[in-house]
């Protein structure tokens, strides 16, 4: 399982202690059912936070620009992040 599917899994089902493979088990050994489209669904809730991570200008350009005191490099950052969160919204 991925990490995002495993999260998902524990939080819709708090119950879960242990996920191996496919099956997920409480904390006494007993299978817990869980339904996939719900489990995808929550996933799906924060898929924008790894696009927005991978798609984000590095933060060194922005100190980069705050250390030269270059307010056009600054503003150019922060439009760039705007764009990223505009590209993929909440």
């Amino acid at each position: 399982m991925n990490i995002d599917l495993d999260n998902a899994i524990r939080k819709l089902y708090p119950q879960t202690c242990t996920i191996v493979g496919e099956q997920v088990f409480d904390s006494d050994g007993n299978e817990v059912v869980y339904d996939l489209d719900l489990v995808n669904a929550e996933i799906s809730k924060t898929d924008y936070i790894a696009k927005r991570q991978a798609e984000y200008p590095p933060f060194t350009d922005y100190l980069d620009g705050v250390v030269k005191g270059d307010q056009a490099q600054m503003q150019a950052y922060i439009d760039a992040c705007l764009a990223v969160k505009a590209k993929y919204p909440k």
